[in-house]
């Protein structure tokens, strides 16, 4: 295939992306990214803040991770300050695929606290990747913030963002498990017990962490 023939074909994958099929826009966008040109940048990641259908969005973000990173920053350090909460949480996944730490600023106290759980998960995912050596503490310390919030699956993956981090996240998991909010306890005793314990799964842990709280045994004193 000619460069000419390529670029046609990349043209009509951009058309393509807003096609009613997602069989459709999933073709087109692993068109584009395999023939990557910075003049798709822009329509990816506004096309990251509608797509309904995640394996597409998982395909746009591969997409742009096959352009150069000097390109995609830009666009998607605006995309996680948007109003639309599907355009913040795609750029952070973004973000945290494409791995630069000089996006790290953009990792905001109030990204890793947004009150879209979406959001805020893709925020703990891209911190972990981004945050630069030595402010492993900080980060942990600014996650355990979250401890307690939200259902099964968002603890889930707070706890796996913090163990990411490693013994840096004990402190803040001790005075957390002294916490007056017994979800504050339960899930901060559990995810001491990750630590400890990394094969032992969320779910039991979790359920452990709950009796512990409710008996109020040694450790999930109120």
């Amino acid at each position: 295939m000619t460069i000419a023939e390529q670029n046609t074909d990349a043209a009509r994958a951009l058309q393509e992306l807003e096609d009613d099929r997602s069989s459709v826009r999933l073709r087109a966008a692993l068109t584009i990214g395999a023939t990557p040109d910075a003049s798709f940048v822009d329509t990816l990641i506004e096309r990251c803040a509608v797509e309904p259908d995640f394996f597409v969005r998982d395909m746009l973000t591969w997409a742009l991770t096959r352009h150069p990173v000097s390109v995609t920053l830009p666009g998607l350090l605006r995309a996680v300050r948007s109003e639309r909460t599907q355009a913040r949480s795609q750029a952070l996944h973004t973000l945290s695929k494409v791995g630069d730490r000089r996006a790290w600023p953009a990792i905001t106290r109030a990204l890793l606290s947004d009150a879209d759980d979406e959001v805020a998960r893709s925020a703990w995912r891209a911190a972990v990747v981004l945050v630069p050596e030595g402010e492993e503490h900080a980060l942990g310390t600014a996650l355990a913030t979250q401890l307690g919030r939200g259902e099964q699956e968002t603890q889930r993956s707070l706890s796996r963002a913090m163990l990411a981090l490693g013994e840096t996240i004990a402190p803040a998991l001790t005075v957390a498990a002294e916490a007056p909010d017994p979800h504050v306890r339960a899930h901060a005793l559990a995810t001491q017990r990750l630590l400890r314990d990394p094969d032992s799964g969320f779910g039991f842990a979790i359920e452990e962490a709950k009796r512990v709280v409710a008996l109020g045994t040694p450790g999930g004193e109120g």
